[in-house]
């Protein structure tokens, strides 16, 4: 009887995972369309898809490549100042940023390699945004709990 009421126990959490999507995103594209599109306007989209599924999608994204400049908190006293578009889109991608964190539980890893090499700290970027060791570990861990691996480039 112990024996069966652990493999039900046991199928039970397995069944509880069936409704669990997981995405890694690997975005390291410097183009503010490219972010637009896939990332702030595909997530939530992808997001919206799986709950009409009655399932849930569970996002983190890796930053690195040309990606920094879309997590500094004050653009014009960056080394991203010269993008002009970035400084004219930085308020509003901003508040759509924040808001994947608040609606949809986003994820963001950043980098520490590449922000170091780029002279930003960790006070320069929002606080939404956890630091890993560099872009290999964070992609590394999340796979390896079971997180699709999606590149998001050019």
């Amino acid at each position: 009887m112990k024996k069966f009421l652990l493999l039900l126990a046991f199928l039970s959490f397995l069944h509880a995972e069936d409704g669990i999507k997981k995405v890694i995103f690997d975005l390291t594209t410097g183009s503010v369309e490219v972010f637009e599109r896939k990332v702030l306007s595909g997530i939530a989209h992808q997001k919206s898809y799986y709950e009409g599924k009655m399932e849930e999608l569970q996002v983190a994204v890796v930053i690195h490549g040309d990606a920094y400049k879309f997590f500094v908190k004050d653009v014009n006293n960056s080394p991203f100042k010269a993008d002009k578009e970035l400084v004219k889109e930085s308020t509003q991608l901003a508040a759509r940023l924040s808001s994947l964190v608040d609606t949809y539980d986003v994820e963001f890893l950043m980098c520490n390699a590449g922000m170091k090499s780029k002279h930003i700290t960790q006070e320069d970027i929002y606080s939404f945004v956890k630091v890993v060791p560099n872009s290999t570990i964070g992609l590394i861990d999340k796979q390896n709990e079971g997180y699709a691996y999606i590149p998001i480039a050019k």
